[in-house]
């Protein structure tokens, strides 16, 4: 008997591990002048701390922030991740539906999702959609998902092999993967997937990956707050 369907609107982040600081900005920094002298009092003098990492974000001298790894665990729709992989600096490991049967979770927008395209490409915003372009979106892709499981598990209960099988399914599915990055790679990450107020360079993500990188973000503030607050006032640029 196969699994029930399910419906979701929300995407997942965990942060699995992390060896990632402000002090590991600041004595990755100061070996330039320092040498085997850089770990001697690294976080004693906060303000100095903030300091020295206010300036390395604002003059983009990047590579002291890439002295950190953070692991996060995600679930989200493959359409989501195929956007993630766009960005090479960053170490991936998703589920494979060659060595395991695939559940059947699905995405479907929330009412909040804008539905509707105006303008051109480069040059578009979206706005809200009706009532009715939400019912329609919302019954065909659950009509496609549905109908595809469905093939998907005919296949498989003939003997058809999972890497063949898998086939069939949309990229609404949900998987899984690890995602490990620095802090540098990940205010990259973060520049070009969020749309705020303030940034130098304006972003237009598309919004469920937003919903992902957001939660990487909260994670990100609570574990490196000055680093964060550099970002933040370096007009959200990646040093």
């Amino acid at each position: 008997m196969s699994d029930e369907i399910i419906f979701r609107e929300d995407m997942s982040v965990e942060l699995v591990k992390s060896s990632a600081s402000d002090a590991d900005v600041v004595w990755a920094a100061r070996v330039s002048t320092a040498g085997d002298k850089s770990l001697e009092d690294v976080g004693s003098d906060a303000s100095k701390s903030e300091g020295l990492i206010n300036y390395l974000a604002r003059e983009r001298h990047g590579s002291p922030f890439e002295h950190t790894s953070m692991t996060f665990f995600i679930s989200a729709p493959i359409f989501v991740f195929r956007e993630f992989m766009r960005h090479r600096i960053a170490s991936y490991n998703e589920e494979s539906g060659r060595y395991r049967e695939l559940k059947p979770v699905f995405y479907v927008p929330s009412k909040e999702r804008k539905l509707v395209q105006i303008g051109k490409a480069g040059s578009y915003t979206f706005i809200d959609g009706n009532a009715e372009q939400y019912e329609i979106t919302v019954e065909a892709i659950k009509e496609t998902c549905k109908l595809a499981y469905a093939n998907y598990q005919k296949m498989l209960d003939a003997g058809v092999a999972r890497e063949v099988a898998r086939a069939v399914l949309p990229v609404t599915l949900y998987s899984s993967m690890y995602v490990t990055m620095n802090a540098r790679a990940l205010m990259n990450f973060l520049s070009l997937r969020t749309a705020r107020e303030g940034s130098h360079f304006p972003s237009y993500p598309q919004r469920e990956i937003e919903m992902v990188a957001e939660k990487m973000e909260a994670e990100f503030a609570k574990l490196m707050p000055i680093t964060y607050g550099a970002f933040e006032k370096s007009g959200r640029i990646a040093p």
